[in-house]
């Protein structure tokens, strides 16, 4: 697929301090390539990862580092700056230069920029995991979502991974082509973002069925995969539901989180979100639940176990692909096979009365991973995703999404 252009448009990067400050090279070689005019802002911290000599050589500019600099400031540059560029990008956007711009702070070139700048700005976080999850950094994160009537605060990323210090878990930058698939939105529309007053509703993670207080019948779904649906339609302009089952996942940025735990539970959180323009049910919802749970915890008894009874669970994907004024206008459900994939998901596909189908293979180290293989099963034909990480199939599905919406 043909890159879009960018030719005529003006980027100014803001590169913070951190060990992705490598990646805004390759940024800067995609902007460029896509006939981008390039200008750096590099922050102190910054520059303590890559040199200015390498971002000049690359964009073609002078890069800006302090303030006020005498050749600059006759003509107000550090304003004039903010006022040049149809775009914004900061990547990496460190913790700080989050906590400046969501509270107005302005000490240094980047964040001037930034409380300075009318036009709109995207933001690419990259720290610790620990310091991404800090209740206070989502707060400032979601401050600066909030901001979108005035200039605007887009946010791409980050990405679940191994950190440079050796921890697991979001916070990774997301990586250039990503970023420049943002960009490319964002200096594409109206506001940049194709889904931008649709909404959508999305179920994610295992449910939980209660034979006891203390027991229950479950599935291995970490919940992974709904999340990065969830976040990726976020991104893309849309008010997301997510109903979510019991899972050790932060909620994404800008995304309503309901927490069930029973099918049940499910199916009345799903209706009360309803009617939507997307529903995405990728919740590996149980099956089968007990016929009556216990109120105290059973006991073990000579005999051998006790006999459960089980009956049916709703059918959460069938109700909402139902024929009515309340069904959304594009329902995807997702199938998880571990053999005959194309057949059963064929089948899933006519039987549910969905319009789309996600099929995977769990038989190949799926649930828990970060990684995902699937098809897309519709009624037109199929089209075979190779493996790549869960946010990668997210941001793919969300897109495909668009484009529907769009034709």
């Amino acid at each position: 697929m043909t890159a879009p252009s960018l030719s005529g448009h003006k980027i100014l990067l803001i590169v913070g301090g951190g060990i992705a400050a490598y990646k805004a090279l390759e940024l800067i070689r995609l902007f460029k390539k896509a006939d981008a005019e390039v200008m750096a802002v590099l922050t102190k911290a910054g520059a303590e990862f890559v040199t200015p000599m390498s971002l000049a050589a690359l964009t073609g500019h002078p890069v800006r580092q302090d303030l006020f600099m005498p050749e600059d400031e006759t003509a107000m540059g550090h304003i004039e700056l903010s006022r040049w560029a149809d775009l914004v990008v900061v990547a990496p956007a460190t913790a700080g230069l989050i906590a400046k711009a969501a509270n107005g702070m302005a000490d240094d070139l980047a964040s001037t920029t930034l409380l300075a700048t009318d036009k709109k700005v995207l933001l690419a976080p990259a720290m610790n995991v620990r310091m991404w999850l800090h209740p206070a950094v989502r707060a400032n994160v979601e401050r600066l979502k909030g901001f979108d009537g005035f200039h605007g605060m887009a946010v791409v990323g980050p990405d679940d991974g191994i950190m440079a210090c050796g921890e697991f878990g979001p916070g990774r930058m997301a990586e250039p082509p990503v970023i420049f698939d943002a960009v490319a939105r964002l200096l594409a529309g109206p506001d940049g973002r194709p889904l931008t007053g649709r909404t959508a509703v999305v179920t994610a993670g295992p449910t939980f069925e209660p034979i006891d207080p203390v027991r229950g019948l479950t599935n291995r779904s970490s919940g992974k995969q709904g999340y990065a649906v969830a976040a990726a339609l976020a991104e893309l302009g849309a008010q997301v539901t997510l109903i979510s089952g019991p899972v050790a996942l932060d909620a994404p940025v800008g995304v309503t989180r309901v927490w069930v735990e029973a099918a049940t539970e499910m199916k009345a959180a799903v209706e009360a979100a309803l009617p939507a323009d997307i529903a995405v049910m990728s919740a590996a919802v149980a099956d089968w639940r007990v016929d009556g749970v216990a109120s105290g915890k059973i006991k073990k008894k000579p005999g051998g176990p006790p006999s459960l009874a089980l009956i049916e669970n709703p059918d959460i994907l069938a109700g909402v692909s139902a024929p009515g004024p309340r069904r959304p206008k594009l329902v995807v459900g997702f199938a998880a096979e571990t053999s005959d994939l194309e057949a059963n998901a064929r089948a899933k596909l006519s039987r549910k009365g969905c319009d789309w189908i996600v099929g995977n293979d769990v038989s190949d180290e799926v649930f828990g991973s970060d990684g995902n293989a699937v098809t897309l099963f519709t009624q037109d034909g199929s089209e075979p995703w190779p493996r790549q990480s869960k946010t990668e199939v997210a941001r793919k599905l969300a897109l495909r999404i668009a484009d529907h919406f769009k034709a």
